[in-house]
């Protein structure tokens, strides 16, 4: 019981949820979200067989998997083909941006690396943001993990209206990198349910000597 809670679960929730029913609902001040998600799926997953798909899919994103813990981020979920982690929630950390960051641009590096058994390479959009979230357990039988608010949404925004193959960050989450980190401005952007936005495309972290582009 307690290894397929923390299987679905970050640990520190599946440790209050076995000693507490209760509901469990918190509000998290500052965390990053970041989107990941398969660009041209649908006529891609039409051209492969469902095991073809369902392969694809779980060697992507369990190349994924072994990245999190090496950079200490938590995987909310994934939905369909596309992949949620955040770092700041639930366990806080003052780092979460950089946390986010430095995953992401090794998810790309990972990516550039796998070809799936049709041969074809897998494109993906990438979306951070960074700010308020509350986050709790849904469900009483099924339950799993989620966040919500307007960080989030933002977050999904920034992926959705990405570019193949780059890390769309707002600047929410370029304001929190510290000197060292590459981002390139790509101007303002306008992000359905927010207008106007400025933001940016992440190329290199301080240690990486050749940027992103």
């Amino acid at each position: 019981e307690t290894a397929l809670l923390l299987n679905v679960l970050p640990s520190s929730i599946a440790a209050r949820l076995k000693e507490s029913p209760d509901v469990i609902a918190d509000r998290f001040e500052s965390a990053t979200i970041l989107f990941a998600d398969i660009v041209g799926s649908t006529p891609l997953f039409a051209r492969l067989t469902p095991e073809e798909a369902v392969e694809s899919l779980n060697l992507v994103f369990s190349e994924f998997d072994s990245l999190l813990e090496s950079h200490g981020v938590e995987k909310v979920r994934t939905i369909g083909d596309a992949y949620m982690v955040v770092a700041g929630a639930p366990t806080s950390r003052a780092d979460h941006a950089e946390a986010v960051c430095s995953l992401a641009l090794a998810m790309v590096d990972t990516i550039s690396s796998l070809r799936i058994s049709s041969g074809e390479e897998l494109e993906f959009r990438f979306g951070i943001n960074s700010g308020p979230m509350v986050g709790g357990i849904i469900g009483t039988h099924r339950f799993h993990y989620d966040l919500w608010g307007d960080t989030v949404n933002v977050a999904a925004r920034m992926e959705s209206q990405g570019v193949p193959g780059r890390i769309h960050v707002t600047e929410a989450t370029r304001s929190l990198l510290p000197t060292g980190w590459e981002l390139e401005a790509r101007g303002s952007v306008d992000v359905r349910g927010k207008g106007p936005m400025e933001t940016f495309f992440l190329t290199s972290a301080p240690d990486q000597s050749t940027p992103l582009h």
